[in-house]
């Protein structure tokens, strides 16, 4: 097979890319990445496979990437602008990334008779739930503009499989967190946060008391998520992706090490994430198998990555505390 990753140079799309290189059924793997958030160097361990070619391209410009299409039987679409701060402050940036670059990533495909599209959707679209754990058939409810525009590029693939004969799997991916997580942004990348903040003996800032729960998932085990997607025959199914088993902040703080700071909760913020996730443990037989210890040790021995990455002090995530309160009260 031969497949496409849009954001293949980024966090998750990097370890997608490193375990499809593994695979002896996957024979190329093209990747698109404007490399703006992502980054050649986390792609260092396979960029010299035979396998992989990356391209320097943007999928809000359709001429520059629909080339790229030919001869791909497969696309697995990560490309996205992710941080939720930012969407509200420029929301149709968000827009023309996350809606109308996934409508290039159809046209693409639909002009280069690709057939399959495997999306990385997120789990913002529910919002702050009522079911827990919460099953993909819970309503949507999203509550800033990249929860929005990440739903909104959901329901455009869904609209280009009616239409154009398109299949898809749709991941809502809780919080996935692992080695090359990214190491800006005052929410996104919490754990990224906490590293750097770590490495410079500053007190890891905790947004509210720390007792709220996520559901933390592996990097890896979200990589195998998106191989078994990808060689399923199951056609146009939305499948949540996490481990089951919330754990605290307070928790990830204590494997992580270090003195604390409190700041104010934000609002918007449900007071936990938690998947329900037998409908891809029953149909793709996946389920999470790196416990929150064990994946925090696995970042831990890699913490010279956040070395660079810039220090986000109680006073500069406080303030961007007051971009939420002002607009999402």
């Amino acid at each position: 097979m031969n497949i496409l990753v849009t954001g293949g140079a980024g966090f998750i799309g990097s370890h997608i890319c490193e375990y499809l290189n593994q695979q002896v059924d996957i024979k190329k793997i093209v990747i698109i990445d404007n490399l703006e958030d992502g980054s050649r160097k986390n792609l260092s361990n396979i960029i010299n496979s035979k396998k992989i070619k990356l391209f320097k391209c943007d999928i809000r410009n359709l001429n520059t990437i629909i080339s790229k299409f030919k001869n791909i039987d497969c696309v697995v679409h990560l490309a996205a602008l992710s941080d939720i701060v930012p969407s509200i402050t420029d929301p149709v940036n968000y827009f023309n990334t996350n809606v109308n670059g996934t409508m290039n990533i159809l046209e693409s495909m639909r002009k280069n008779k690709v057939y399959k599209i495997v999306y990385a959707a997120s789990s913002s679209c529910y919002g702050i739930p009522n079911k827990y754990p919460t099953p993909e058939s819970q309503k949507i409810n999203p509550k800033y503009p990249y929860a929005f525009s990440k739903y909104i590029g959901e329901k455009t693939i869904k609209h280009w499989s009616n239409v154009y004969g398109i299949n898809y799997i749709s991941l809502r991916l809780f919080n996935v967190y692992g080695t090359r997580s990214r190491t800006h942004g005052a929410y996104g990348a919490a754990l990224g946060v906490f590293l750097k903040q770590k490495l410079s003996n500053s007190p890891l800032t905790i947004v509210g008391n720390g007792s709220q729960k996520r559901d933390f998932v592996y990097v890896t085990d979200v990589a195998e998520a998106f191989y078994l997607s990808i060689k399923t025959k199951i056609k146009n199914k939305i499948f949540n992706v996490g481990s089951g088993k919330p754990k605290s902040v307070n928790e990830l703080v204590k494997y992580i090490g270090g003195k604390k700071v409190f700041i104010p909760k934000r609002p918007g913020e449900p007071n936990i994430t938690h998947a329900d996730i037998r409908s891809i443990n029953k149909l793709l037989k996946w389920k999470c198998k790196i416990s929150l210890k064990e994946g925090i040790s696995k970042v831990l021995k890699d913490i010279n990555y956040w070395k660079k990455a810039p220090l986000w002090t109680p006073k500069k995530i406080e303030k961007t505390t007051r971009i939420w309160f002002k607009y999402l009260k």
